[in-house]
């Protein structure tokens, strides 16, 4: 209908998770009328992030360098540990300003259903990063889905034998939310009322 390349463009773009076939088009022809400059500016630093962006030695999170920011700052509580399943999630923490310890992120959760098990994601890595580094406590902020909750259990399970705390954050969070679309009070309090699991 378009043509090859504005169908192949409107292809690519309805890949994108959240991204259907209309938003895919609005998309494609928003980029064609871009001026010339621009459109290749946008196609460079998709180039350079996927050259770039790679995952945090430490905790998994994505980054230009590495040890990523979080990991080298000093002024960081490296005894508290949170896990979250996404980068965005721990975003979401960063901006209540009331979180000072590293994060470590799985990139995804327990879901047998759709195939992913302990192996899909960084939970060998948090295992190392324990040995390597032993904390006091690791706070699992995973989501408040079915999930979320089996990968908290999951993971307390695998922690309580090295005799390090594991907390849960509290539910103030809503059940079958996502950690990204929450606002910085309710995360503050979820945080602030954690408990042991």
């Amino acid at each position: 209908m378009y043509g090859e390349h504005v169908s192949r463009l409107i292809e690519a773009l309805s890949r994108l998770p959240g991204i259907g076939s209309k938003s895919a088009q609005r998309l494609a022809f928003h980029i064609i009328r871009l001026p010339k400059d621009r459109a290749e500016n946008l196609a460079n630093v998709i180039q350079e992030a996927v050259a770039n962006v790679r995952y945090c030695s430490l905790c998994c999170n994505l980054t230009d360098n590495d040890p990523c920011n979080i990991c080298q700052s000093a002024k960081r509580d490296a005894q508290l540990i949170m896990v979250v399943e996404d980068p965005r999630d721990m975003a979401a923490y960063e901006r209540t300003h009331e979180y000072h310890g590293l994060y470590h992120i799985l990139h995804g959760a327990l879901s047998p259903m759709n195939g992913v098990g302990p192996n899909d994601l960084k939970i060998a890595e948090l295992l190392r990063r324990m040995q390597d580094n032993p904390v006091k406590e690791v706070i699992t902020a995973t989501n408040p889905t079915v999930e979320g909750e089996a990968t908290a259990m999951y993971i307390s399970k695998l922690l309580r034998p090295l005799g390090i705390k594991v907390t849960r954050i509290a539910h103030g969070v809503p059940v079958g939310g996502d950690l990204e679309y929450v606002d910085e009070v309710t995360l503050t309090r979820a945080l602030e009322g954690r408990v042991e699991i």
